[in-house]
This record gives C-alpha cells, structure tokens and sequence, in this order.
C-alpha cells in the first residue's frame, strides 16, 4: 500500500502564490510519475501537471507559465509551485502517484482545497 499525503493548501488573492506538497509513504520500490489534479465544484477531475522520474514535465495549457512541479526522489515528494494565482484555479487539488513495470498502480491523496478570493 502507498499513500499520499498532501499539504500547503489555503485561501489566497488573486496574483498570490501557494506551494503544494505531496509526501509518498509505504511499500514503494520506485514511483514512475507523480502528478496534480484538481477538481472544481460541478467539473471532472483534471491533470494540472505531472512530472516523470526522469524529470519530464507536462502542464495543462491554463498554468503554463504560472506552475511549475518539481519531485525529491529520496523524499519521495512532488511539489506544485503556484504564482499568479487566478479565480479560476479554485479547486481541490489532488496528488496522484504511479508506478510498477508498466505504471499499473496507482495511489491519490485525500485533497487539499485552494481557494482564490478577494
């Protein structure tokens, strides 16, 4: 079993910034990619962005630019760095991990809510 904890969630202004974290535990021999989604009230469950163990990033179009996920291998942890902050990123965010041979596991974290407000 892994899991995942996420944190840094909160409430900020527009054009603030918020850093996530998202710490793996458990029977892990080698997590492939780890990612961020976040989910809207009345929307699916979208990726943000993910990040390989080889350091390959990918970001959904809207937060290019503004996000930037990083991963500490011996940690264990992926990190979403969120600046210029807009309304429309409010949502609860969620850390996904994969891995296995072919990625055929995988564990989510129980969320974190963020919140862009004035």
């Amino acid at each position: 079993q892994v899991q995942l904890v996420e944190s840094g969630g909160g409430l900020v202004q527009p054009g603030g910034s918020l850093r996530l974290s998202c710490a793996a535990s458990g029977s892990i021999y080698s997590i492939n990619t780890m990612g961020w989604y976040r989910q809207a009230p009345g929307k699916e469950r979208d990726l943000v962005a993910f990040i390989t163990n080889g350091n390959s990033t990918k970001y959904t179009h809207s937060v290019k630019g503004r996000f930037t996920i990083s991963r500490d291998n011996a940690k264990n942890t992926v990190y979403l760095q969120m600046n210029s902050l807009k309304p429309d990123d409010t949502a609860v965010y969620y850390c996904k991990a994969e891995w296995g041979y072919f990625s055929e596991y995988d564990a989510w974290g129980q969320g974190t809510q963020v919140t862009v407000s004035s």
